[in-house]
């Protein structure tokens, strides 16, 4: 290989591996749908002979997820889908399994970073499963040989999808992908409470502040922003939603938050929480208004919802004052706090242990069936962006409702033939 693994590169690797392998196993403990779904994959191999890429956050619970594709019966190569989300002993303990080389580390530059990309695909991988759509991109644009050997692949975030609905759009896409952002499963679940519950922790763990009585402004309100808008409300702040879509600032707004422009929110806000997945969200004439010693975090996946270039011109001076807390002055002595270089809170500043482990049990479940369901029936899906089977789903959602001890109703015969009908009438 041409770049190393994480082995290679640390100091330490056998500290790192005790380390991360005791991460994984208390992640795993608390993940009852993998450990469902490992016991299946374990006795039946489904995933026997086939080579997984993935670039994903490397941290316990996606480590949990990538030694269940290995038991059942896959070579896994990995690497990180951001710079600074790896956990270095949790890639250290994987690179020790003997079916898995892990190529992921922590505070990589850019030239880094694509590079264990590429080093994933030397594998000849027949399946990706992806977080943010850089493994789908370098495929297309540097190893366009290895397309016709994958069978399929899965995508784990909203900006993922969003790149792959558009590559979809051009007719660029040239395999099929499951878009897992998009099922119940994941929605309902890791957008919105974990999304939600790991930023806000994460801010607070990363500033030492409190949120109650504090202005928190949310830009965007899709499934994340709705996540840490709520959650924030529940800690006591005053919460503003900032949106372009008409429909979701009304919803925001019938949902009793305050609604405005962002050159508004700007002079109202004390703590700023971007969620829409796009760029430029925050901009030179915000910075403009906002008030003396304002906190800007950032839960979308790439760090351009924040335009750190334009803040970086205005400022007379930059320093860290926290790990993970890089102050802005301006010329008129204000004080503007950007967290973790506006990459995703949740998971790149110095503390972040990425989303609660229950919900992202539910989430990687989705992938494990998605990526059992490419490999067992990939000729059923043509090239593009496909949905996840409905049935797939509600297996998830079963076996955690399982685990749970809850129970729930069913349909009767006569209700299923009720709902299905159209000759019912009054």
């Amino acid at each position: 290989m041409s770049h190393l693994t994480i082995i290679e590169q640390l100091d330490d690797p056998e500290e790192a591996r005790q380390s991360g392998r005791k991460k994984i196993e208390w992640a795993r403990q608390h993940m009852p749908i993998m450990t469902a779904v490992a016991e299946e994959f374990g006795a039946e191999k489904p995933l026997d002979g086939e080579v997984i890429a993935m670039a994903m956050h490397v941290e316990a619970k996606t480590a949990v997820l990538t030694e269940v594709l290995a038991e059942a019966g896959a070579e896994v190569a990995i690497t990180g889908c951001n710079p600074l989300s790896t956990h270095d002993d949790v890639s250290a303990a994987l690179d020790a399994n003997d079916a898995i080389t892990s190529y992921a580390k922590r505070e990589v530059d850019e030239e880094e970073y694509y590079a264990a990309i590429q080093a994933t695909l030397e594998h000849d991988p027949t399946v990706t499963v992806d977080d943010g759509g850089d493994l789908v991109m370098a495929i297309h644009e540097d190893y366009p040989e290895l397309i016709d050997s994958i069978v399929g692949g899965c995508e784990e975030t909203t900006t993922g999808v969003h790149r792959l609905r558009a590559m979809d759009d051009d007719g660029a896409l040239r395999y099929p992908m499951f878009a897992v952002n998009d099922t119940p499963m994941k929605r309902l679940f890791d957008n919105v409470h974990g999304t939600g519950e790991a930023s806000l922790s994460n801010i607070a763990m990363t500033t030492n502040l409190s949120f109650a009585g504090k202005t928190v402004v949310v830009a965007g309100y899709g499934y994340c922003g709705k996540g840490v808008a709520m959650k924030a409300k529940g800690q006591n702040a005053h919460v503003v939603v900032t949106e372009v879509e008409p429909r979701s600032a009304l919803e925001a707004h019938m949902e009793g938050y305050e609604v405005c422009p962002m050159a508004e929110a700007a002079e109202k806000g004390d703590i700023f929480v971007t969620t829409t997945g796009n760029r430029d969200v925050i901009v030179e004439e915000h910075f403009e208004r906002m008030a003396d010693g304002v906190v800007l975090a950032n839960a979308g996946h790439f760090n351009v919802e924040i335009n750190l270039d334009e803040l970086d011109d205005l400022a007379v001076s930059r320093r860290e004052v926290r790990d993970g807390v890089e102050e802005f002055e301006l010329d008129d002595g204000r004080r503007i706090n950007v967290l973790a270089d506006g990459r995703l809170v949740n998971l790149a500043s110095p503390v972040a242990m990425g989303h609660p482990v229950e919900v992202m049990d539910q989430s990687f479940g989705i992938q494990a069936v998605c990526v059992r369901e490419m490999v067992e029936n990939g000729d059923a899906y043509d090239a593009g962006v496909h949905d996840v089977p409905d049935d797939l789903d509600r297996e998830v959602a079963e076996i955690k409702l399982a685990a749970e001890g809850v129970e729930f109703d069913g349909l009767s015969d006569e209700q299923v033939e009720y709902m299905g009908s159209w000759q019912h009438g009054t």
